[in-house]
């Protein structure tokens, strides 16, 4: 195996241990062994365990990110949003990169996760923002939903029949957003 395709490897099984674990409870050990090669190939391929997980959940944030703005191409205003947001819903589908951004969150107790943390969310407010070319209030509220939405999915309600997690699986329809803009929320 080549060096990129053992590293794509281990970033591939260390994806799935950090989404389930997390920073702190995640095991090198582990992800070592499911890739078959030693923790210290590990450690030289990525230097610490944290710069494994920063690699990880700045590609989560990049893939939504990503994904939207491909999503709303050539799009602007309101059109654009509802592309993005159709784009953001199919996105979580991808459990892994879903909870390896939640994971982010749950670590920024840690300065340099928080700092990616950060910068990448800046990252999807400048994407939405400057694709769309909406004002603050509505990309807030935009960005808002979808980490709503990020939690919902986290909690894998789909088959749960109470009536809160009908209501959050209901379907958003692309003109939500209209009545949201700076002058009607002062």
């Amino acid at each position: 195996m080549s060096g990129s395709e053992r590293r794509s490897q281990v970033l591939g099984i260390a994806a799935g241990e950090f989404a389930d674990h997390g920073l702190h409870g995640a095991s090198i050990e582990m992800i070592a062994r499911e890739a078959g090669i030693t923790q210290a190939y590990v450690f030289r391929m990525f230097g610490t365990k944290k710069a494994l997980f920063l690699e990880l959940v700045g590609a989560a944030f990049d893939r939504f990110s990503d994904g939207m703005s491909q999503a709303a191409q050539g799009a602007r205003g309101l059109g654009a949003l509802a592309l993005m947001g159709a784009r953001y819903y199919e996105s979580l589908a991808d459990r892994t990169t879903l909870l390896l951004q939640l994971q982010g969150f749950a670590a920024c107790g840690d300065s340099e996760v928080r700092d990616l943390v950060r910068t990448r969310l800046g990252r999807m407010w400048d994407t939405v923002a400057d694709t769309t070319g909406l004002d603050p209030v509505t990309v807030k509220s935009f960005l808002a939903f979808g980490m709503l939405l990020n939690n919902v999915a986290a909690l894998d309600v789909d088959d749960l029949a109470e009536p809160w997690a009908k209501g959050v699986r209901t379907r958003i329809q692309a003109g939500l957003f209209e009545h949201i803009t700076t002058d009607t929320n002062r």
